[in-house]
């Protein structure tokens, strides 16, 4: 969606928005002691060698141990109160304050679950200073989001300050593991310093593991390296060594880290004067850090170097090259086997590799990095998805529009994109004047519902868009089609009365569940706060809040909160899916945006107001907000909201998102199986021998003349070649044609996977088969929707049978009367030789001629197959019995 929308911000090489963070971390230069330095350009400035035993690591030391105790002392006075310490069972643990960790309280327990938590979850129910006491400094991008203070991560081995509820997380849970991956983390980093003195940068973890940057002059690591690493770090986690928190002023934290230019600038940058921050030392590795970590190193039994890239400090390419490593790491080396299995599969699943092996898209690095050339199956791909995308607006009442690829800046700069996200967009020279490639489709669309005077009686107005769009990412954050430059998105926006926002959210969660049950994905829903950079005041971003709560309440689905994360314009409705391998991938949203209308002056007429007013200048004056550039121009100003009119509710909506990253996403959760009605290859056609070629040729364009995706294989290879081939590229079926088929227009069916062909089809059954297979709808679009009651089918229905006559279709009259059944006088008609009452006849015996199926039983079967289902007991188990047998089967009853 828009930026702010499915995806994280984009980041750069070392993990942080490549630009506005390089910048602001870039304004203030730092320098401590005598140590090296960042130098004006942003470059690493001193002396530096690759060594064991670095002389800056005893330093650290030496300053760290009288940090420490000083931090030991100050806990030491605090006052030992009782507590009370709630267990999410209900019990209650008396403790004391700043005494009782919540590793005694496991290990009240039992031994077993202390040995296995990770970090507490603990919720105080009395004000605690420490909450609000340190300033990060460690330099992970959700520095600057606010803190949820009501639920805090605590270190197992830190004493706890007040009466509070207690939760104990294991690894298995989300913050577990996303803890025990930072104290990982800093296992590498030991590691790294211990065998190469480099100068460690930033380590956080990851959803699939962590990293740490480091900075190594112009030594650049191998694949050779990670042994020599990993050895360290088994090392590291059999000495067990404890994990210590302490906290410091910023002057103290500068000393510590003197020796580091890198700390030294994050500290200067980062933490106000006067402020505090926290550090965590293991070992002889200390570093700045929030927390919380693991109790000791020995937690980690299994741990791995996975890859090792190059990266920008602060992500900017005019400062230091950075080496990257990155880990995993587990509490057993059972967790690490099953990691390891599942990479295995993942590898097969990699969308690049499949899309490479099935020729759906390529990239080029030095032409177009970032911008996918989709070759002719992938193309059949991407355009079914949006197919089937257009099929559901033409149904929920949704107009497709189309706006341009290009706009002066002064449009982003109304619509506040400009000013948050200038660095992520293209720009252009235009006759002197700055324009840029679209990001976004909204801004178009505020223009064209802008275009004349709106009225309340055309809300919801819902305008969908799959524009080219583009966005400048950073080439270190290029990934497939998961992150690319130039992309396509199902994106919509929806302009509604404030009364029907919850009706049309509704909706859209409707339309959201239908297209992921398409594909076998599970959707988890989270509501996105309002973000420290926000645009509108306080009560609208509340307003908007509520009303997305009471949707997602209505809706019946179970959603979770994300405070902080919602697009800069409006809260958000977030969408995670999780794949066929248990992976989770954010691409739906539902964004409520409440600023744009105010900001592009969008309004509509009430209803009761005036029409003739509309030409009418209205008296008075009216000083609106007005925003202003860096120069004093002004860029923005507010407009007046016309007597009669009000503001619409926009609402942003995307289901597939980017449909380059929905395609990698279904690559990966298929394994390159597409169903068949999303197929790019449908039916290969192969001939049994040469004379056979003509026909599989007209058989071929039969089926795409008929809509699908078919295919004859008329090379030189053998049969048995050919049917591998077809498997191999996973064609969903492959049809035989030889010179039985050819005779009778029919073909030899085998379904993809199946190690026996299903059977002999005529070309009308293979036709009626696809058909039943192709792209899904949400309503049939076959038939009628009843009016009042009543359906055009209905009406055109004949009228009921007399008594006698329906007595005779249900097969309740008596055979030989002069009314004979329905299903008697068909027989008749079509001069079959059974029976004259088949049902009474079928009371005891399986088939219509006796005890074995005979051809009576196929013309039977065809003939109601083009009717109706039978409706009298025997003659409907007969028809169930006679479905059991394949077309191939059937075909040789004599």
């Amino acid at each position: 969606s828009d930026f702010g929308g499915t995806a994280r911000r984009p980041v750069g090489p070392a993990g942080h928005a490549p630009s506005q963070r390089a910048g602001a971390m870039a304004g203030k230069r730092a320098y401590a002691g005598s140590g090296p330095r960042i130098g004006e350009k942003g470059k690493f400035e001193g002396e530096f060698k690759i060594q064991k035993k670095a002389p800056y690591i005893d330093h650290r030391l030496k300053v760290w141990e009288r940090l420490f105790t000083n931090h030991q002392e100050r806990l030491a006075k605090e006052a030992k109160k009782p507590i009370k310490i709630e267990l999410p069972d209900g019990a209650v643990k008396d403790g004391k304050a700043f005494e009782t960790t919540p590793y005694e309280i496991a290990k009240g327990i039992s031994s077993g679950l202390a040995d296995s938590v990770v970090v507490a979850k603990v919720i105080y129910n009395e004000p605690v200073a420490s909450l609000k006491q340190c300033v990060a400094a460690d330099g992970e991008d959700s520095d600057d989001e606010p803190q949820d203070q009501t639920s805090v991560l605590w270190d197992l081995t830190r004493p706890l300050e007040g009466s509070c509820r207690l939760e104990l997380l294991k690894f298995d849970a989300p913050q577990g593991q996303d803890v025990f991956w930072h104290s990982s983390a800093h296992i590498l980093g030991q590691a790294m310093e211990r065998e190469y003195g480099c100068h460690l940068t930033i380590g956080p973890a990851l959803d699939n593991g962590f990293y740490y940057d480091g900075f190594f002059g112009d030594r650049k690591l191998k694949e050779d390296d990670f042994a020599v690493v990993e050895k360290h770090a088994a090392d590291i986690c059999k000495e067990n060594q404890p994990f210590e928190r302490c906290v410091l002023t910023k002057d103290e934290a500068l000393e510590l880290f003197s020796e580091n230019p890198f700390k030294v600038q994050l500290i200067t940058n980062k933490v106000p004067d006067g402020a505090m921050t926290s550090c965590y030392r293991c070992g002889p590795l200390i570093d700045l850090c929030r927390g919380p970590h693991l109790p000791t190193t020995g937690r980690a039994k299994a741990f791995a170097i996975t890859k090792n890239s190059a990266a920008y400090w602060l992500g900017d390419q005019n400062m230091d090259s950075l080496q990257r490593l990155y880990g995993v790491a587990f509490p057993s080396d059972k967790h690490m086997k099953e990691w390891k299995k599942f990479q295995e599969e993942a590898a097969k699943r990699d969308h690049r590799n499949v899309g490479k092996q099935q020729e759906l898209y390529m990239f080029h690095s030095i032409f177009s990095p970032g911008s996918c050339f989709w070759f002719p199956m992938g193309t059949r791909i991407y355009n079914r998805l949006m197919e089937l995308i257009r099929q559901e607006y033409r149904l929920r009442g949704f107009t497709e529009v189309i706006t341009p690829n290009m706009y002066n800046s002064a449009l982003f700069k109304v619509s506040g994109h400009y000013q948050n996200y200038k660095d992520d967009m293209y720009s252009l020279d235009i006759e002197k004047q700055e324009w840029m490639l679209k990001p976004m489709n909204c801004p178009g669309h505020f223009l064209m519902f802008d275009a004349r005077v709106r009225s309340y009686k055309e809300l919801p107005m819902r305008f969908a868009d799959f524009g080219v769009l583009h966005r400048n990412e950073a080439s270190g954050a290029l990934t497939g089609l998961t992150r690319v430059r130039r992309f396509q998105q199902d994106d919509a926006h929806l302009f509604v009365r404030p009364e029907q926002i919850k009706q049309e959210v509704l909706a859209g969660l409707d339309f959201l569940n239908f297209v992921y049950g398409l594909f076998g994905f599970d959707a988890s829903f989270a509501l996105s706060t309002r973000p420290k950079k926000a645009l509108g005041t306080k009560e609208i971003w509340d307003n908007a809040e509520s009303q997305l709560k009471a949707a997602l309440d209505e809706s019946g689905k179970e959603w979770s909160l994300n405070p902080g994360d919602g697009a800069f314009y409006g809260p958000k409705i977030d969408i995670r899916l999780t794949d066929a391998m248990k992976r989770k991938h954010q691409c739906g949203t539902i964004q409520l945006d409440f600023n744009n209308p105010i900001r592009f002056n969008l309004q509509y007429r009430k209803e009761g107001a005036d029409d003739a007013g509309d030409a009418e200048e209205e008296k008075g004056e009216f000083q609106g907000a007005v925003e202003k550039d860096e120069k004093g121009e002004v860029i923005w100003r507010e407009g007046k909201v016309r007597t009669g009119f009000e503001r619409p509710v926009v609402i942003h909506r995307a289901i597939l998102g980017s449909v380059e990253r929905f395609t990698a996403i279904l690559t990966e959760h298929f394994a390159g199986k597409w169903p068949f009605w999303l197929s790019p290859r449908q039916i290969l056609l192969v001939p049994v021998s040469e004379k056979n070629f003509t026909y599989a040729k007209w058989l071929e364009r039969q089926l795409i003349i008929q809509g699908f995706y078919a295919e004859a294989d008329v090379s030189g290879n053998t049969l048995n070649k050919k049917v591998r081939n077809g498997q191999l590229a996973q064609w969903n079926y492959i049809g035989v044609v030889g010179d039985k088929e050819m005779e009778s227009f029919a073909v030899n069916l085998r379904v993809r996977d199946a190690e026996r062909p299903i059977g002999v089809f005529t070309i009308q059954d293979l036709v009626a088969r696809f058909t039943k297979e192709g792209t899904p709808c949400s309503k049939s679009m076959g038939e009628f929707e009843p009016f009042e009651g009543r359906t055009p089918a209905a009406m055109a229905a004949p009228e009921a049978p007399a008594p006698a006559a329906q007595a005779a279709a249900n097969g309740s009259a008596k055979p030989g009367g002069a009314n004979q059944g329905a299903m008697k006088l068909r027989k008749m008609a079509s001069n079959l030789t059974v029976e004259d009452d088949v049902e009474a006849f079928l009371e005891n015996h399986p088939y219509v001629k006796g005890f074995a199926p005979s051809k009576a039983d196929r013309e039977l079967f065809n003939q109601l197959c083009e009717t109706n289902f039978p409706e009298t007991p025997n003659l409907r188990r007969w028809f169930e019995h006679m479905e059991s047998f394949s077309p191939l089967e059937r075909g040789d009853w004599q």
